[in-house]
């Protein structure tokens, strides 16, 4: 399934259809990936964690108080914390140094009897209670290393500034000033900088279909406008001083989507989108140049959310399964050579070098009836981590995991 065929299935399913089997499409498409590639390593997490603190200048352990309190992402740090019987979940959800930093739900807001915007609701860990709590109206969320800031993009889009929102106290600490407008945020992997796609529209425009999209007999589906996006480039923005560098990226083809946001190579020496045509992948340098991958991510796929192994040795890859069961490759990141098979619909985030956080679903059941689960290389042993998310729209069960290193 090509990328503009996950973003037609994915506004469908706000009309309550069904789908035919095919990867989780929400983290793909509609929000710009949370590709938080885990490391197994405490001293990782809590270095990358200390920069961010540094950068944001809040505090990531003491929280100001002398009672004792511990932060909900620091604790249980060697344990997994799972709620199975939650969804969506409403307490913190964590395998290793990997936790469920915030999810998300979607509706259409019918602005005219023709024109509506895709909207975004986010439920954010609470750092005290270990709960999910509803958030303030941001459109776009991406959360940092050591879970203790995120980047948010207020309500209309593109926005015209960056907040870093302090998830102990639930403060915007600082606004970081863009002239052009954006629509995505992305922390790079060590949280020292954030990635901002700039468009001159907002790319959640949706209108309604002047045809039967979904075969219910009515024309009542909500659809962006194909081959039309206002895409004009990136932000590289340095967290700690929040100087800016903007970069055009010239050039709209046929396999490019409305929105088409732009995400850091591990290493940040890069940026890529997704196309919906082989290679499915485009990478870029700093300065908006087409640009081959980095080492090692020479055969990354641009619809699967886990990305590289934190060892750099492994590369998620497709769906693997057929239509009675489940199942996703695992790739040699050298050579593009499969070397496992394992459980899940879609792999969205790696705990350590062995063991990935993945969609999946009960065999015989419906296809979008899918859970978090636990999965490890080598072994049929998988671990549920929530609920059962129900097969519509975001009203009716259906959220997007935000995944970050704790």
């Amino acid at each position: 399934m090509n990328v503009d065929e996950l973003v037609r299935e994915s506004l469908r399913e706000q009309a309550g259809e069904q789908r035919p089997l095919g990867p989780d499409f929400a983290d793909q498409v509609l929000a710009g990936r949370r590709r938080r590639r885990a490391r197994g390593f405490a001293a990782v997490a809590a270095a990358t964690a200390a920069v961010v603190a540094v950068a944001v200048g809040v505090p990531l352990l003491d929280s100001g108080k002398d009672d004792g309190t511990r932060l909900a992402s620091e604790m249980n740090r060697s344990d997994i914390i799972a709620h199975p019987d939650q969804t969506p979940p409403r307490d913190l959800i964590a395998a290793g140094d990997v936790a469920l930093a915030a999810y998300f739900t979607y509706s259409t807001d019918k602005q005219t009897k023709d024109r509506g915007v895709l909207r975004r609701t986010y439920w954010l860990l609470d750092q005290e209670t270990g709960k999910y709590v509803k958030a303030a109206k941001w459109s776009v969320l991406d959360v940092a290393p050591g879970m203790r800031t995120a980047a948010v993009l207020e309500d209309d889009l593109p926005a015209k500034r960056i907040g870093l929102l302090d998830l102990y106290t639930g403060k915007v600490e600082r606004w970081i000033p863009v002239d052009r407008g954006v629509a995505s945020v992305e922390f790079s992997e060590d949280g020292s900088k954030l990635l901002a796609t700039t468009y001159d529209e907002n790319p959640d425009l949706l209108y309604r279909a002047d045809y039967d999209s979904d075969g219910d007999g009515k024309n009542n589906d909500w659809m962006p406008r194909y081959g039309e996006t206002s895409r004009t480039g990136f932000y590289v923005v340095d967290v700690d001083s929040g100087e800016t560098s903007w970069s055009r990226v010239s050039g709209v083809t046929d396999d490019m989507n409305v929105r088409q946001d732009f995400e850091f190579s591990d290493d940040a020496t890069r940026v890529w989108a997704g196309l919906s045509t082989e290679p499915g992948i485009q990478y870029f340098d700093l300065r908006g140049n087409k640009a081959g991958p980095p080492a090692g991510e020479m055969y990354r796929r641009g619809s699967v959310v886990a990305g590289l192994s934190p060892d750099g040795k492994l590369v998620a890859g497709d769906f693997a399964g057929t239509d009675k069961t489940t199942a996703s490759e695992i790739l040699d990141a050298r050579t593009g050579r499969r070397l496992h098979k394992v459980h899940g619909q879609q792999l969205l985030a790696w705990v350590d070098d062995k063991r990935l956080i993945a969609w999946d679903i009960e065999p015989g059941t419906n296809e979008f009836h899918n859970r978090l689960m636990l999965i490890t290389i080598g072994s049929d042993k998988v671990v549920p981590l929530s609920g059962f998310r129900k097969g519509n729209d975001g009203a009716g069960g259906r959220w997007t995991p935000v995944f970050a290193e704790r």
